[in-house]
């Protein structure tokens, strides 16, 4: 038979009132008897039950994060950093991998709510997911999803902005922008307006070229050639994501494109397997660790109930100066 409490209590020689409050860390308890407590569990082999615990702490300590694909750099490494801080403050994860698709976004979002998550940290471009009457917590990672829900994301803008200047000082005449789905409402989209800003102010015409997903490079291909086939004498390239531009780039030297003499590339997200595999690539870094670390504080405010009016974070990005921007001797 399983063992239950009042068993631990026996075996601690303790009450079971006892034991359920070091199980719950409530009231003081001293170091010898939950020494005492937790011996005599293992002794038995008695598992608490997390559901009973959260009924009676009307608290799960688990946290949904549904992320568009676990598989791209960008998500990856963000999703470690949160599960690890998570794990710091005490919370466990639950990783909903959708794969973009709006229908398995929102089986994820209702499965999460019946399963008593505290709360949910969302990666995704369904606008149409969270109910703009919801009161469930909940943060959204550079994307508008409700007004109720807090944002929290890099300072795209001034990414686009570092990428296009840096393409013009190292003496780029035709620049090509290559964006996501331009349809999605993102914070994403200010790369490409302040793309078009520094284009305009240089006396340049701007040129935009979207994807129909930036996550899967498969997809991409047709609209990458669409644009050297007609744009031969582009030699500057700002593409919204890593993946993107490094397809960008292979593409290229596959036309007979040098790189970086002819044509040069920067890309968009900067993680450190990227950096690390592709250091040559030229890259806005999105300062992942501090975006995960400020969803996660939202979150959890928000869970506690301390969290004021919805807001949005803006961090700031940087540039990673590789070769594929260098400009030739």
């Amino acid at each position: 038979m399983k063992p239950k409490i009042e068993d631990v209590a026996k075996v601690a020689g303790v009450s079971p009132t006892t034991v359920s409050r070091v199980l719950n860390d409530r009231g003081y308890i001293s170091s010898k008897t939950k020494e005492k407590v937790f011996a005599a569990m293992k002794e038995i082999n008695y598992v608490p039950n997390d559901l009973a615990r959260s009924l009676y702490n009307k608290r799960t300590y688990l946290i949904g994060v549904i992320v568009p694909s676990t598989n791209h750099p960008f998500f990856g490494e963000l999703v470690d950093s949160i599960e690890k801080m998570c794990n710091d403050r005490g919370y466990k994860v639950l990783l909903c991998n959708s794969l973009q698709e709006a229908e398995k976004e929102k089986k994820y979002w209702d499965m999460l709510r019946r399963n008593q998550v505290d709360g949910v940290i969302v990666v995704t471009y369904n606008r149409g997911l969270i109910d703009k009457n919801q009161q469930f917590p909940a943060v959204a990672i550079d994307h508008y999803l409700s007004e109720n829900i807090h944002v929290v994301s890099s300072d795209n803008f001034q990414g686009g902005e570092l990428a296009s200047k840096e393409l013009l000082d190292v003496g780029c005449k035709n620049i090509i922008h290559i964006n996501g789905d331009v349809n999605l409402e993102t914070p994403a989209n200010e790369r490409q307006y302040a793309y078009e800003k520094v284009m305009h102010d240089a006396g340049r015409k701007p040129l935009t070229y979207h994807v129909p997903n930036v996550a899967y490079l498969e997809s991409n291909i047709d609209v990458i050639k669409q644009l050297f086939q007609e744009n031969p004498d582009v030699d500057g390239i700002f593409a919204s994501d890593d993946l993107l531009a490094i397809r960008t780039l292979q593409h290229a030297k596959s036309l007979g494109y040098r790189i970086p003499e002819d044509l040069k590339i920067i890309g968009y997200d900067g993680t450190g397997l990227i950096r690390s595999i592709y250091p040559e690539l030229s890259t806005i870094v999105q300062p992942t660790y501090q975006i995960a670390e400020n969803a996660v504080e939202t979150l959890i405010e928000e869970i506690d109930g301390t969290s004021q009016e919805i807001k949005e974070k803006t961090l700031s990005v940087s540039l990673w100066k590789g070769k594929t921007t260098r400009a030739s001797s």
